[in-house]
């Protein structure tokens, strides 16, 4: 987990904090704050749920140690966008973006994990691939040899990118999809739980099947 801070704040209350806390482990600093646009069930009986925009601006004005704090988008699925937005607003502030590969994922010694990327259990980052800033890459997903992976991108549990595949901004891997060698997922693009990618797709596309076809924008 990177980099070194004193204490946490998880932006996002639902279903991916409960991920992202068990993520991070036991030896992770405390989580002081959980927030959510919207009202969502506390995730979390001992940190305290903060709702709306008010809530966090006020808590910023209160707290006097924003720079010691690290900070984890609990957003996941196709939301890339989202979390690259509150990533950008959260560094303002001065916190410290933090990304996480769980205690049971595999994570090669050449592989680059971007600010604030999540690579969770069980999950296979291999020699020179490369994730973006706040890239998702799923439970049980795997990223072969020489992948690039940019900005906003969530890759579906059980996922399986060959070597040499480059997946563009903001793209979503469904689940238990499979992407051949060097093949190219335009930016935005959505491949669908259980594809089977033979060739490059264009962005801003949906694809689906096996072999993947495209069905819609």
């Amino acid at each position: 987990m990177t980099p070194s801070v004193e204490r946490l704040v998880l932006w996002g209350g639902s279903g991916h904090a409960l991920v992202v806390r068990e993520a991070l482990g036991p030896d992770a600093p405390p989580i002081v704050a959980v927030f959510d646009r919207s009202s969502v069930e506390q995730p979390f009986a001992d940190v305290p749920l903060y709702t709306g925009e008010d809530a966090w601006q006020r808590w910023c004005d209160t707290d006097p140690d924003l720079h010691s704090t690290g900070f984890v988008v609990a957003i996941g699925g196709a939301r890339g966008p989202d979390r690259l937005r509150i990533h950008q607003r959260l560094v303002g502030f001065g916190l410290s973006p933090v990304s996480l590969v769980h205690r049971r994922a595999f994570r090669a010694g050449g592989a680059v994990c971007g600010p604030g990327s999540q690579v969770l259990a069980m999950a296979a980052l291999c020699e020179r691939a490369s994730v973006g800033t706040q890239t998702i890459v799923n439970t049980g997903a795997t990223v072969d040899h020489e992948c690039a992976i940019g900005d906003g991108v969530h890759i579906g549990p059980g996922a399986h990118l060959a070597g040499l595949v480059t997946v563009e901004d903001h793209a979503t891997i469904g689940a238990g999809a499979i992407v051949l060698p060097r093949v190219r997922i335009g930016s935005g693009a959505v491949i669908g739980a259980g594809a089977v990618v033979r060739h490059d797709v264009p962005p801003h596309v949906t694809m689906v099947g096996n072999p993947a076809r495209k069905v819609g924008d």
